[in-house]
């Protein structure tokens, strides 16, 4: 099933980023009681109902020094462009201000359902003030309290229903899903087209010069390949290119639909933070992994040069150290044939299945080689493990007591099922649970 996009949208203040905390579960962005002071993480997987969706808290997408009306619209017109579904928070304490009228004028435009949501609604007997937000436009609004959790499930529900109108079945075929991740201008409109062959995407030197996600398809030994081109995670326009919160929104979609991301480095800048972000999504999504360091062509080398960007990777990207690494050149096609069988590789790894008698014998080889450390008299005694999901291979450890299941002791359990079965490009997940 295909993951629907929720947005939260609103004039500052109104308590999006509240809102944004008590639906994902955890405290992603920063509170406080100013306006505008969301600056940490904007997105993030939610659930309600047996649905999963992606949940955007666009006040943190922020345009600098633009005017107050100019934030409020960019983060709008993303929101009308990204949202599957708009959830339009107001502040019942405030009543309905000019700002909220403007809001409203801007998601008329836009075909795609709004739930209209009036936060700070802490009491019953509050609720006499929803009725003016009537006036809005958007049907029934849903009051609800943020700070203490009031009237969320209503609002929820009235979100989940408008997915029930979607079409959110997933394409049922056999082709391999990859997508190509990175800062503006790193290259990946030209790896698209060196790994097609022809001149599919529009290449310029211009970074943000690709308007949309765009899918092509390979077929290479009767295997199809879909291409997933993110090179328009930035669209052309100030309110896009002045944020770059944005171009990590249009990969999270991205990543969403892939099975195996490539984290394209331009060689001749080296590692950015936002290189840095990026990975860390598509490993949180569970997703098969490999880095290209593209435009290897225009650097000049010599024979320490390649060890030392491949340490530089390994340092600077550690929660990836089972990421193969390659070095292309999408202008003169060095190595770019390389990608699809490595591709072919990680997405086979992603969806490895283990017996349980042969992943049980190597559990077993482990604990031999090295026990358990016992923790104030007690030690961790490992009974069986079964794989209960692929993509990516996640298995299900019992023992006596999880909480003695220290990270460390997970981490050497990793290693050994990597040494043993591979799993080169895809992250593996330990599940520790007592036995029953």
């Amino acid at each position: 099933m295909k993951k629907p996009t929720v947005a939260i949208v609103g004039r500052p203040n109104v308590g999006k980023s509240t809102i944004f905390n008590r639906i994902v579960g955890e405290r992603i962005s920063i509170v406080e009681d100013v306006s505008g002071v969301t600056r940490d993480r904007i997105y993030s997987a939610a659930d309600w109902l047996n649905y999963e969706f992606n949940l955007i808290d666009t006040g943190g997408i922020d345009l600098g020094d633009e005017p107050l009306l100019e934030q409020i619209r960019a983060q709008a017109e993303i929101a009308i462009d990204e949202a599957d579904v708009i959830i339009f928070l107001t502040n019942g304490r405030d009543g309905v201000t000019d700002a909220d009228e403007q809001v409203a004028k801007m998601l008329y435009k836009t075909k795609k359902p709004v739930v209209l949501a009036v936060n700070k609604v802490d009491n019953p007997e509050m609720k006499e003030m929803i009725y003016d937000f009537y006036s809005l436009g958007f049907g029934e609004p849903y009051p609800i309290s943020g700070s203490h959790g009031l009237g969320l499930g209503d609002l929820l529900d009235a979100v989940v229903e408008s997915f029930k109108q979607m079409d959110l079945e997933e394409e049922d075929d056999d082709s391999i899903k990859f997508c190509l991740i990175g800062r503006p201008n790193v290259g990946k409109s030209s790896l698209v087209n060196a790994l097609l062959g022809e001149e599919r995407v529009i290449v310029s030197n211009i970074a943000g010069t690709t308007t949309d996600a765009i899918d092509s398809v390979k077929v290479v030994d009767g295997q199809e390949y879909k291409i997933i081109d993110t090179a328009g995670m930035r669209k052309k326009g100030k309110v896009y290119e002045n944020t770059e919160k944005y171009s990590v929104l249009r990969a999270l979609k991205a990543i969403d639909r892939s099975d195996v991301v490539l984290i394209v480095l331009n060689a001749e800048e080296g590692i950015r933070e936002q290189d840095k972000r990026v990975a860390g999504f598509a490993e949180e999504a569970g997703k098969g992994v490999m880095f290209v360091v593209n435009k290897w062509d225009a650097l000049e080398k010599d024979d320490k040069t390649m060890n030392n960007f491949i340490d530089d990777i390994r340092d600077q990207f550690r929660f990836l150290d089972y990421a193969p690494i390659h070095f292309v050149s999408a202008e003169t096609k060095q190595r770019v044939h390389t990608l699809i069988p490595n591709i072919q590789m990680i997405s086979e790894n992603h969806a490895l299945r283990i017996q349980s008698s042969v992943l049980n014998e190597v559990i077993e080889d482990a604990v031999a080689r090295n026990p358990a450390p016992s923790d104030k008299g007690r030690r961790l005694r490992i009974y069986y493990a079964t794989q209960v999901a692929i993509q990516p291979p996640t298995f299900v450890v019992f023992v006596n007591e999880p909480t003695l299941m220290h990270f460390s002791y997970e981490r050497f359990l990793q290693n050994r099922l990597r040494e043993a079965f591979g799993f080169e490009g895809t992250p593996i997940r330990l599940i520790t649970r007592a036995r029953s």
